[in-house]
């Protein structure tokens, strides 16, 4: 089959998980031997990330995928322009002419930037998908986070931008996304959670849950490496922003002085955090690490602290844990109780003060981490593999071909 993925962000020129997932899946697809075509922006990649990044490499390795990266003579204003008209705008005739070709499926991932809500009219396919990375068709922040400082409890959207420093869209108050997205054979959704959250704004356009997995693949050896005989490990890998909530876990853990507490990542709180508690033995932090260290790091601990307070989509860094063998302790935001609900291979909590009964209980507790690993590995290899996605992804697109839209 011919496929394409029109995503705002695609490697090396991305910064979380959407753009590394189209990789992935785009990747798989072509060593199954089906044509890939991906379609992104490299403008808005430039001006998120402010900087002509000088450490990108000059070349690449696509893996045989056709990727096109779009790039207007405007710059930066492109991406502007279709962030506040929900249009492709400039581009728009570069992306008609790339989609312009007889693909069997045509899978949008983040649209955010890359051509907005409009984009999902352009191009014929007789399968149009949309999967949801992030929670952009149902709130200007991406994230239901709530004037920059806490989960939205209500929906006052346009004071909310103007709080967080996201410029209004206003066609976010036509029927502009409803009247594009009747285009869209089936939005796939990560987690129930996500699904419920878009299915109260359009009821009418099908959806199905197919659950990330982890692009991590540690060998046996690797797993093995945490033992009880440490002194426990604690750790956190993603964004460190205050919709994270790593600052309150980080308060914790200045009393938890015989407990090492690691964070993996970057992210615009990491400075100010850093700074904080410097003068604390036990909190280290390693900034963004490469697969393999980032596969031994989880390996090594007790256990992954999750405490997102903004409700994730799905919640892919438990089930990278989980991959490595190592349990999972999250906060009740999104999908991410989804994951230990069907794994069982770690605990959900609801408030801060829930916490240290939990990494205390893993940290004390006779055998409840090796159990808990058994458990973590198990359900990786029957519902979070590379395989798994693909025949769910494939099944959904051979059901849509067989009925006329």
């Amino acid at each position: 089959m011919k496929f394409c993925m029109v995503t705002t962000f695609y490697p090396p020129y991305n910064f979380g998980g959407d753009g590394i997932f189209v990789r992935e899946l785009a990747v798989s697809l072509v060593s199954l031997g089906h044509y890939v075509r991906v379609i992104h922006c490299e403008d808005a990649y430039r001006l998120s990330s402010n900087t002509n990044d000088p450490g990108l490499p000059q070349r690449y390795d696509d893996e045989g995928v056709d990727v096109c990266r779009l790039k207007s003579p405007l710059g930066a204003l492109s991406p502007l322009l279709t962030q506040q008209l929900g249009h492709p705008a400039l581009k728009a005739g570069a992306i008609t002419d790339l989609l312009n070709e007889d693909f069997d499926v045509i899978n949008y991932h983040n649209i955010s930037l890359v051509g907005g809500p409009a984009i999902l009219s352009l191009g014929e396919a007789p399968v149009k998908l949309y999967t949801l990375h992030e929670h952009w068709l149902v709130c200007a922040t991406h994230i239901f986070w709530k004037n920059g400082v806490k989960r939205c409890d209500s929906r006052q959207c346009l004071q909310c931008c103007v709080r967080s420093g996201v410029p209004p869209q206003f066609w976010r108050y036509t029927g502009l996304a409803k009247r594009h997205l009747e285009q869209i054979d089936c939005l796939i959704a990560p987690s129930q959670f996500t699904a419920n959250q878009h299915k109260q704004f359009y009821p009418g356009v099908p959806t199905c849950i197919i659950p990330l997995y982890s692009r991590l693949a540690p060998s046996r050896e690797m797993t093995g490496n945490w033992s009880r005989n440490d002194p426990p490990k604690f750790v956190y890998s993603g964004r460190i922003t205050a919709s994270k909530g790593v600052e309150s876990v980080l308060e914790q853990f200045t009393t938890f002085k015989e407990y090492e507490l690691v964070l993996a990542g970057d992210g615009d709180a990491l400075p100010h955090l850093k700074e904080r508690f410097a003068h604390f033995p036990n909190i280290h932090f390693t900034g963004r690490l490469d697969e393999t260290s980032l596969i031994e790091l989880y390996s090594s601990a007790t256990a992954l602290i999750f405490p997102s307070i903004a409700p994730e989509t799905f919640g892919l860094t438990a089930v990278e844990a989980m991959a490595c063998g190592t349990p999972a302790i999250v906060r009740d935001a999104g999908g991410c109780a989804e994951i230990i609900e069907t794994t069982k291979a770690g605990f959900v909590y609801q408030e801060d003060s829930e916490l240290p009964a939990l990494v205390h209980r893993m940290a004390r507790q006779a055998g409840l981490r090796e159990h808990l690993s058994e458990l973590a590995l198990n359900a990786i290899r029957k519902f979070y593999t590379r395989q798994r996605y693909l025949d769910d992804y494939l099944a959904v697109i051979a059901e849509l071909r067989g009925h006329d839209r």
